[in-house]
This record gives structure tokens, sequence and C-alpha cells, in this order.
């Protein structure tokens, strides 16, 4: 069976990273949380005095910074997840905390960031055999994939989720402070100018509002096996 690129956009919190990677497991395909690169890069810019809630992001300096940003994957522990690498240092819980991900998108605006980020990710599918999830996966970064997939879900529906992931990992975060943080993600995903998120014309919608993760695997799988076909 020949080898495609599977490509999963989505809104924030929408579940896309879960199933891209639990497809990708299934089908023993490699698979890419290009949402993590962006986080990592986020990371670096707090950690380097580039980015605050107080002061916003500093992009003259970001800009400047970035061929100092290395961004790579481990592959999947006995945990079963793929941790992210920023600078050769595990930063996979970190990248996840409220912090970064009320700045992640204000920092993923940023033209020379998406070039820079979208020039590696292309890299990754080469050699086909891959799944990765993200905004513009579909659209901007593999055009011409054999799959694209579409996941939306309510704000209210992907605030709950978020707010269980969080305290689940123990922290303490509230759904009002989470929802209101998803919005404005949404808000600034859908809106700036360097490759919004948006729905590929020939992407397969899908709305997972109500659906659980087996039922969300098996339509992946089918629609997996259908494009093989094809």
């Amino acid at each position: 069976m020949n080898k495609i690129i599977i490509a999963i956009d989505g809104y924030s919190s929408s579940g896309k990273s879960t199933m891209a990677r639990d497809l990708a497991k299934r089908i023993g395909y490699v698979y890419v949380d290009s949402g993590a690169m962006y986080r990592a890069v986020t990371l670096y810019a707090i950690e380097h005095g580039m980015a605050s809630a107080e002061k916003g992001v500093d992009t003259e300096a970001l800009v400047k910074a970035l061929p100092k940003i290395n961004i790579s994957f481990t592959p999947a522990g006995a945990d079963g997840v793929q941790h992210t690498l920023l600078n050769g240092k595990d930063v996979e819980r970190e990248i996840r905390d409220m912090q970064v991900s009320s700045l992640v998108s204000p920092v993923a605006v940023i033209p020379e960031v998406r070039h820079r980020l979208t020039a590696l990710q292309q890299q990754y599918g080469r050699e086909k055999g891959i799944v990765m999830d993200g905004r513009d996966i579909g659209t901007t970064v593999f055009p011409d994939a054999e799959m694209k997939v579409f996941v939306n879900a309510s704000a209210e529906e992907r605030a709950r989720r978020r707010v269980k992931e969080l305290t689940d990992k123990g922290e303490k975060v509230t759904y009002e402070e989470v929802l209101e943080n998803i919005r404005e993600r949404d808000h600034i995903d859908t809106t700036r100018k360097e490759s919004p998120l948006r729905k590929a014309p020939d992407a397969v919608l899908l709305d997972n509002d109500n659906m659980t993760i087996a039922q969300q695997m098996q339509w992946l799988l089918d629609l997996y096996h259908s494009k093989c076909q094809e």
C-alpha cells in the first residue's frame, strides 16, 4: 500500500493532536505535532524575555533569535507520547501550560516564524507516511496531501476538555479562564494574514462535539482506507 500524507487541521483543543497521534500509531505512520513547534518557539521567547502577558511579543528580537531555536522530537516513550525538544531539552510539559497557551497565537502570526516552521514541517513529509496536525497543514504546509481533515467542536466543549486535561496534570485553572483563552485564540488564528486557520476546500469536516474517541478513530480509519484505495 502506497504511503500518503495525512493533514489534520482544526481549532484549539478540538482533539486533533490526540486523534492524529493515535491514528499514526494505528497505521504505522510518523506523527508530527506542528502546534508543539509553535509552542516551543513561544516558550523560548518567554524564557528569554521576548514575550509576556504584560508586554506582548518582541517580534524583532524573536525573529533575530530564530536561527538559535532548534526543535526536534523524541520517539514515543513508555507514556506513548512523542516529546518535544527545545535545543535538546525536553519541554513537553512546559509548552502545555496556560502561560504558553496565552501567547502562542501572537507568536504564530509572525510571518518569519511561520516560514521557518513551515519549511521544517515540509522536510518531515518528503518520504510521506506522515500524520501532521495543526492550523494550516492542509492549506499551506501540505496543500497536496492525499487526506485532509478539518476538526471542529464548540468552544464550550473544547474548554471543558482543556480544563480536564490541565487539572489532570495538576494545574489550577478555571473554566471561564480557559474558555476566554480558546475564544481569543480562535479569533487570532482565523483572522491572521499569514496562513489563517480555515478548512481546505478538499478537506473532510469532522465535528466531534458528541463523538467518543473510539468513534473518531473508526471515522478516521474508514476515511484513511478509502483514500488509500483511490
